[in-house]
């Protein structure tokens, strides 16, 4: 089994093109395949178990609405902000090793976050676990590079490997049904030792090892700047989407843009950069980057507002919740799968923006759903949609970015993509989370007194869960005007993010229409 292998490069880019090894991978390259896919479905079940779980442990907790959406996210952010870090750094010191020191510490994160006593302490852990998982991602991808030379058997592995986590990000909400139907909360968190265990056993002997030839120096002050610049910014967002214009989170945006300034001067004047710039200069890395970023925005959102929706407003338990988003997973494994082999006939671009014009219907289903009894089928219609296009884009958008660098650049491309990933994601959970929340507050204040006198008012008037699970029992005309101002919340955030799409869909299908078909042979490069 070979260490290396040179992936292909397009020709828009500053590196020069690499030749297409033809080498067929053997069997024991896919059973390390199989070993890769174990922490990929473990990342996917850990962005999604808690969406159903929230307003369980809200009832033990009692988190704020920003602690909850913290619970939800800080997870997200830490990883976007040391994945570009962690990726570098297992072309230093081998992609193995470091898959297999994160693994171990996301078990042990793992089970201080089931035991969590406090929001505090669950968002420290959530966080924790961020650390670790960022790890683990680029690790995975890299490795896939390694195992697959082949550019036919590389696009349908990352096709598996984008199906794994998509997986695990639909069988969140199943799993995580499951348990609060038998288990308290916590063990939502338990899920990942056994999957830990099993990969640290397998990993030494079906994975090779791989360090760069030659091995780049870690800037530190590089890491400490992209970590810097990232959670102010989004700290800053976030505040000003939940309160509107104010001076302190307007200051953090700020200031995180200026830090991720420097951030890039910085990586343009050393000679070993975290993050190589000249990777941007290739135009189907940089689409590709945007796509999967902005797509994973608007699907961040809305699978945090339609699980909300099935449970809160249309009232399943968290097990038939779970059990209600299997089409929409049904359909995210199909297009995973499926997307790598229809790009060896059509262009990947064509097959991208396809793929988002459908979502963008999806949104639309969602923009239509309100409180009524055919609200349910709607919404999971609409989301099936949605998450047919997330499997396509996952797949055929990370095949793009890794395709467009060398080898030796590998971990860096695959760190890139999956932040733009989890930073998506995290951001559709605070943004758009944010707006719902926002447009919920501006909806129920109506229907509240003028001059609210009690913790009950305020408790309605900070969202829906808090009102459902906070009051014994709250009046039937304050339950149905805020489980409509939630619907209103989720109809808004949905157009907008149908809007979004479709522009990606334009861009997609004009900037990556130059993009060949996958898997071309080594004269047609």
């Amino acid at each position: 089994m070979s260490n290396q292998c040179d992936s292909p490069t397009l020709s828009d880019g500053p590196f020069p093109a690499a030749r297409q090894p033809t080498q067929q991978a053997g069997f024991m390259a896919w059973l390390g395949m199989a070993v890769l896919a174990l922490p990929t479905l473990l990342l996917g079940l850990d962005v999604t178990i808690l969406y159903l779980a929230l307003p369980a442990l809200s009832v033990e907790l009692q988190p704020s609405s920003s602690q909850a959406l913290w619970i939800m996210d800080a997870y997200g952010f830490m990883i976007a902000g040391l994945l570009i870090t962690m990726g570098t750094l297992g072309d230093r010191i081998g992609r193995r090793r470091l898959l297999m020191v994160g693994a171990a510490a996301f078990g042990v994160a793992s089970v201080v976050a089931a035991y969590a006593t406090s929001a505090e302490m669950l968002i420290a852990a959530r966080a924790a676990l961020g650390v670790a998982g960022a790890t683990l991602m680029p690790s995975t991808l890299a490795l896939i590079s390694n195992l697959f030379p082949n550019s036919r058997q590389r696009s349908l592995a990352i096709g598996i490997w984008a199906t794994m986590f998509a997986l695990g990000m639909a069988a969140g909400p199943v799993i995580g049904g499951w348990v609060l139907s038998h288990l308290w909360w916590g063990a939502a968190f338990l899920v990942a030792v056994p999957i830990i265990v099993l990969l640290l056993i397998a990993a030494p002997m079906l994975l090779p090892e791989y360090r760069a030839e030659h091995s780049e120096r870690l800037d530190f002050t590089s890491v400490l700047l992209s970590l810097a610049a990232i959670l102010p910014a989004i700290h800053g967002l976030k505040e000003l989407a939940r309160h509107g214009v104010a001076l302190a989170p307007t200051l953090s945006l700020l200031a995180g843009i200026l830090l991720a300034v420097l951030f890039v001067r910085r990586q343009n004047q050393l000679s070993a950069p975290l993050l190589d710039m000249r990777l941007f200069a290739s135009r189907t890395f940089s689409t590709a980057l945007l796509v999967l970023l902005f797509s994973l925005i608007a699907v961040g959102g809305a699978m945090l507002l339609v699980t909300q929706y099935l449970q809160l407003v249309v009232g399943l338990s968290p097990l038939v919740a779970g059990l209600w988003m299997g089409p929409p997973a049904l359909m995210m494994v199909i297009a995973g799968i499926a997307a790598p082999l229809i790009a060896r006939r059509i262009p990947p671009g064509q097959v991208v923006a396809g793929a988002l014009a459908f979502s963008s219907l999806g949104y639309l289903a969602l923009f239509m759903v309100s409180t009524a009894p055919g609200g349910l089928l709607l919404a999971i219609g609409g989301f099936s949609l949605v998450y047919l296009g997330m499997g396509t884009i996952a797949a055929l958008g990370t095949e793009l970015v890794i395709g467009t660098a060398p080898a030796h650049k590998a971990g860096s491309a695959s760190a890139m993509s999956e932040m733009v990933q989890e930073l998506g994601v995290a951001l559709g959970v605070a943004l758009l989370g944010s707006l719902s929340t926002l447009i919920y507050r501006l909806q129920i204040a109506s229907h509240l007194p003028n001059e609210p006198s009690s913790g009950g008012v305020d408790t309605v008037h900070d969202s829906l869960w808090a009102t459902l699970s906070a009051l014994d029992q709250p009046a039937p005309d304050i339950v149905e005007a805020a489980t409509r101002a939630f619907t209103t919340g989720l109809n808004v955030t949905a157009a907008i993010s149908g809007v979004a799409i479709l522009c990606l869909a334009m861009l997609a299908a004009i900037h990556l229409r130059q993009v060949p078909t996958l898997g071309m042979d080594d004269s047609e490069y």
